[in-house]
């Protein structure tokens, strides 16, 4: 294989982006079919701004990655200021805990969060 098809292999990989201290998390990854999703703890490998960047491609917006239930969104007082584009994808990268998770990449479509919804159609994306 060359480089290039290493590459593409990559770009078609299926992923999940989530918390393994994530109570929530590991409950919707425990729910998952049998998969090959590679697994990526933001805590222990932080996402890197290419990565954010595919996310962004394929979601469309920063906002939509970020997370506004985080503790530290109401603590440094974040809920009170107009947060633009450039700021969600900035504070996202400044610290794991404003990702949206998990988020699941699964054949070139973004699923974000965990609500029933999504999670069911990751679980449908899946099987």
């Amino acid at each position: 294989m060359d480089f290039l098809c290493i590459l593409t292999n990559l770009k078609k990989m299926n992923k999940i982006y989530y918390l393994a201290s994530c109570d929530t998390c590991r409950k919707i990854i425990k729910s998952l079919p049998k998969n090959n999703l590679v697994f990526h703890d933001i805590k222990q490998d932080p996402i890197t701004e290419t990565e954010l960047e595919e996310m962004y491609k394929l979601s469309g917006s920063y906002e939509a990655l970020f997370s506004k239930k985080a503790q530290l969104y109401k603590s440094m007082g974040l809920k009170d200021k107009s947060l633009t584009e450039a700021d969600f994808k900035k504070y996202i990268l400044e610290h794991y805990t404003f990702l949206s998770r998990p988020v699941f990449i699964i054949d070139g479509k973004i699923y974000i969060g965990n609500s029933q919804k999504n999670v069911a159609e990751v679980i449908n994306a899946l099987s």
